[in-house]
């Protein structure tokens, strides 16, 4: 059901699962907007002024620690929304910081906060996406604490890639230490890992996934759990349209 705001990067699952009259209402408040990578969208406690709805970008969701550190929390891409706020002039306790540069839908915080208080297809869609999020981030806070760095770099490099829709994309090893909480080397030496066995290849801050299948294999069980409850979010609200159908990107 792509309307043709996919004709530069993609669309976002969820606009593209809105009834027909639905996003049509809603795209003349949408703007599209390119995010380099590092662009911080928002700080944590910092008033929300836009929000975000990632096309072929992928969003880390970190909470800044007091010694400069962060720590990944969610990642965010084309199933999902960057900076909801839970009441006009709110703020949230993460920074939001984009991982994998593309294309996004943006709308001011204002518009997007009456639009949820139409009680209409929108805000059912936003109230459900929240909750697989808190989900997700649930989930992190387990997988950050149990699993090896192997198995979480390859959960984040397969959510990346569900993402942007391609093998290939940029990714420094600094970058992905600051979203894993790892220190640098140690992102080298699984990444290292990974390419021996012939599941990536990584060159010059841009990393290729060969063997998806291998990956998978290698990533703990939290990628395919936290990708089941997103795809729940798509799934339900596609169900809700009256059309009946669903995203095709």
């Amino acid at each position: 059901m792509d309307r043709g705001r996919g004709v530069i990067g993609g669309a976002n699952q969820l606009l593209d699962a809105l009834p027909a009259d639905e996003y049509q209402r809603l795209l003349p408040r949408l703007r599209a907007v390119f995010v380099e990578i590092k662009t911080v969208l928002f700080e944590a406690g910092a008033p929300i002024a836009q929000v975000d709805f990632p096309r072929n970008c992928v969003v880390s969701l970190v909470t800044p620690l007091h010694d400069g550190a962060v720590v990944e929390v969610a990642t965010v891409g084309n199933e999902g929304i960057v900076g909801v706020p839970l009441l006009r002039g709110g703020a949230l306790t993460f920074r939001a910081v984009c991982s994998v540069a593309g294309w996004c839908d943006r709308m001011d915080a204002p518009t997007f906060l009456s639009e949820v208080e139409r009680n209409g297809p929108f805000s059912d869609l936003v109230t459900d996406y929240l909750q697989a999020l808190f989900g997700q981030i649930s989930q992190a806070a387990a997988c950050n604490r149990l699993h090896s760095n192997e198995e979480r770099l390859s959960r984040w490099l397969l959510m990346s890639q569900d993402r942007v829709r391609t093998d290939e994309f940029a990714i420094t090893h600094e970058h992905l230490a600051h979203m894993l909480g790892s220190r640098r080397a140690t992102v080298s030496r699984s990444a290292g890992i990974l390419q021996a066995a012939r599941l990536i290849t990584y060159h010059r801050g841009r990393v290729t996934i060969v063997d998806r299948a291998a990956l998978e294999a290698t990533a703990c069980e939290c990628y395919g759990r936290i990708e089941r409850e997103l795809d729940g979010v798509v799934q339900r609200a596609v169900r809700r349209s009256p059309a009946g159908t669903g995203p095709t990107t």
